[in-house]
């Protein structure tokens, strides 16, 4: 059966992370894959300052660009002969962010924002399928575009399931295929981005729709861990896991999966594999319909960059029904996500993503209506099965702004 493979960043960082890559593959050569990846190192980053400059009309634009162009021509250097096809395919992908550019910045930050850093996934799947080529693993290279149809919610765009699993039912034929992450397109052929991170969501649909036997994840870390090393160097592995407590570790914020990747997968129960292309050997951590042994410790998050939104009626009414269904109505608007929320008799408080795009246009429309107090440059820390050792050794230094219990999760919101 077919299995869908899905490689980040990370893992096609630099020129010795593609050939391990390569390696990795070619052990596979045998089966049926589908092979999906994320845009090469920061490159995603890299695309989002050029768009910044570009719709604040910088004079820095170009050296934003050239960044990412010289970036790609060491890569290419370094695998590549000079006179390879790869380089004419590469730069004509440039040319077309330079199109774009040319032009006056769309009205719309999202729109422009997909049109130009989609390309980071174009030029990393041409120069892995090329590269794979070079070493014997024979592969197709697929536009995703004619593979996954979304709506034209751009930066977060929402699937059309019914459209994108004929399509890539009739597309995907051969044995190795390559693809891009985070994208798909609209009805109008416009280029979408399925939100930040949203590669693992990519490979998950393509799992879905073909019915694969399994979706591997390629990260840098060991599999699943119950907190981020970056964060907490004790960090412990998770090795099974159930498709429901991943889900909750995704929504709370665990960086290793995006959130919307578990759901296709447990409607048809196709196990994700969470796998260190480091360590390839390495079992890993599986997410599966079967019991999980996530509760015999505590699983911590960290989400930085948060801002708490507290807004209040200016006559100091009730926060009652009609105010709910108007704040979120607002939300919905901006297209933002609430990580916790809390509300009193005469306030309602949010914690969301502090997204400069977004933030700024949320606070003017509720400042319409309600008093609005905010705190920025926050972090939310979550504890999953908490426990009193978990949660003092948590919080002896932090200065907790706002704190929130269930049976099972504890949340803090801290400076």
């Amino acid at each position: 059966m077919i299995k869908v493979f899905k490689f980040g960043g990370a893992s096609i960082m630099d020129v010795q992370n593609i050939k391990n890559v390569g390696n990795i593959l070619q052990k596979y050569d045998s089966q049926e894959l589908v092979i999906v990846f994320s845009a090469m190192g920061k490159v995603t980053n890299m695309l989002e300052d050029v768009v910044d400059s570009y719709v604040q009309k910088s004079a820095n634009t170009n050296v934003a660009l050239q960044k990412v162009k010289d970036f790609h021509a060491t890569i290419l250097s370094g695998i590549f002969k000079e006179n390879h096809p790869i380089f004419d395919i590469v730069n004509n992908l440039f040319v077309e962010i330079e199109w774009v550019l040319e032009d006056e910045p769309n009205q719309h930050y999202a729109y422009d924002y997909d049109q130009i850093v989609s390309v980071g996934e174009f030029l990393s799947t041409q120069i892995m399928s090329a590269y794979l080529q070079q070493v014997g693993f024979e592969n197709t290279c697929l536009d995703v575009r004619d593979l996954i149809r979304t709506d034209n919610t751009h930066r977060n765009a929402k699937i059309d399931w019914e459209i994108t699993t004929d399509s890539i039912k009739r597309n995907v034929k051969k044995k190795h295929s390559v693809t891009q992450g985070f994208l798909g397109c609209t009805s109008e052929n416009f280029t979408s981005t399925l939100g930040r991170e949203g590669s693992d969501f990519s490979a998950a649909i393509l799992a879905f729709c073909l019915d694969a036997s399994e979706l591997v994840i390629w990260k840098d870390v060991p599999g699943m861990m119950n907190s981020d090393p970056k964060y907490f160097p004790d960090a412990k592995l998770l090795s099974q896991v159930s498709f429901d407590e991943a889900i909750e570790l995704a929504f709370y914020g665990a960086k290793v999966i995006h959130p919307k990747t578990i759901q296709p997968l447990k409607q048809k129960n196709i196990p994700l594999l969470i796998k260190s292309f480091l360590s390839p050997e390495a079992e890993g951590s599986i997410i599966s319909s079967r019991s999980d042994n996530t509760n015999d410790m505590s699983s911590f998050i960290v989400k930085e960059n948060q801002i708490l939104i507290s807004v209040s009626d200016v006559n100091l009414s009730f926060i009652v029904g009609n105010h709910m269904n108007q704040i979120f109505s607002i939300l919905a608007k901006n297209n933002v996500d609430v990580n916790l929320m809390q509300n009193s008799a005469i306030s309602f408080s949010i914690c969301v993503d502090n997204d400069q795009h977004k933030v700024p246009q949320l606070i003017k429309d509720f400042q319409q209506f309600y008093e609005v107090l905010y705190n920025d440059d926050l972090s939310l820390f979550t504890i999953r099965h908490y426990n009193d050792n978990s949660f003092d050794s948590f919080l002896h230094d932090k200065d907790v702004i706002l704190e929130q219990r269930s049976r099972n999760t504890v949340q803090l919101i801290s400076r």
